[in-house]
């Protein structure tokens, strides 16, 4: 049975608080940190150690490279991919190639620790956001669509689902969403015309989108991950998704425009979101715990989908990669490229 909470812990092995709230029957999932990592071997002894208390928890990590990498002693590291677009415009053959490799990399490197997915990759184009900037591919939805798709290629190849961010696209308003209010006053049209385009065209490969907590004005006066016109007329009906939604981090100071933490939640949850994320506030999560005990449980048969494509591995990071048939190809030729 699957929750629709996801939360956190507070360092490399668990206490007593965390063994205490990952019992509870609405938790579903756990994201890890930079503060929860030292190294490959005790990643791996963390997720048994959460999966002994919580057998069907989804356990998620931002690996996207660059800036945005939890996951550092004893892994590969991956540029920023919008280091791929610059070598795109000088040679689209290497940088498609070199984007399967990442997409490759990262998700046998991930697994091989027990780590279910990380959430990427990220589909906003490289505009004038001051959150995602080289965290784009590219800065046209053309660049973004072939590189993501070769990204994505590649994370499917090694047996991990893949999570689109952030619906319909943060790359076109500057305020970072972590720490002020995003409002985005362009018409519908322009939004599906351009930022959209990055979702829309490669929706054959994604398993689960994250939706933006951005207020696009012109279309609702609540933030997309908010919204219902978002998740349920546009992104369920009008193309057509049936993967997981995964609201973002509901502790950003964005999501607050819907209240306190429980209220976050409920609105979240009501707008369509699958799981809702609570991260680095365990006081807030505790909240959104007893909200979660009056709000149904998340569309069991699309989590156990997305659960169910995902390879469990036991090993060490080395042994188990090994068993990744293209693992050693992609880290050398990802090593070359940031050498």
């Amino acid at each position: 049975m699957y929750g629709l909470l996801m939360v956190d812990v507070e360092g490399t092995q668990l206490n007593e608080a965390d063994i205490e709230l990952l019992k509870q029957t609405q938790v579903g999932g756990l994201i890890l940190f930079a503060r929860n990592v030292d190294n490959p071997d005790q990643v791996r002894s963390l997720c048994n150690q959460i999966r002994s208390i919580n057998p069907h928890i989804i356990i998620g990590v931002d690996q996207e490279g660059g800036r945005v990498a939890r996951l550092r002693q004893g892994f590969t590291p991956l540029p920023a991919m919008g280091k791929l677009g610059e070598l795109f415009e000088q040679n689209p053959t290497q940088a498609l190639k070199l984007s399967f490799y990442c997409g490759y990399l990262m998700a046998a490197e991930v697994l091989a620790v027990g780590i279910d997915l990380s959430f990427a990759p990220v589909l906003d184009v490289n505009g004038i956001s001051q959150v995602i900037g080289d965290r784009g591919f590219h800065t046209n939805p053309e660049g973004v669509v072939a590189l993501s798709t070769q990204f994505m290629r590649g994370m499917k190849a090694a047996g991990m689902a893949t999570t689109g961010k952030h619906f319909p696209g943060h790359g076109s308003v500057a305020p970072d969403s972590h720490i002020a209010q995003a409002i985005d006053e362009r018409e519908f049209a322009e939004i599906e015309q351009y930022d959209m385009q990055t979702f829309v065209q490669t929706l054959p490969w994604l398993d689960a989108l994250m939706p933006a907590h951005v207020v696009f004005s012109k279309v609702d006066d609540k933030p997309a991950g908010f919204s219902q016109k978002w998740l349920q007329e546009i992104i369920r009906k009008k193309i057509g998704f049936n993967g997981v939604l995964f609201s973002d981090d509901l502790s950003m100071q964005a999501a607050h425009v819907a209240g306190g933490a429980g209220e976050r939640v409920k609105a979240a949850i009501n707008a369509g979101c699958d799981m809702a994320l609570v991260c680095n506030d365990r006081t807030a999560a505790l909240q959104a715990l007893q909200t979660a005990q009056t709000l149904p449980l998340p569309n069991q048969q699309r989590m156990a989908n997305m659960k169910a494509s995902i390879p469990t591995w036991q090993g060490t990071l080395e042994s188990t990669c090994q068993q990744f048939t293209k693992w050693q190809e992609a880290k050398i030729a990802v090593n070359e490229f940031l050498s």
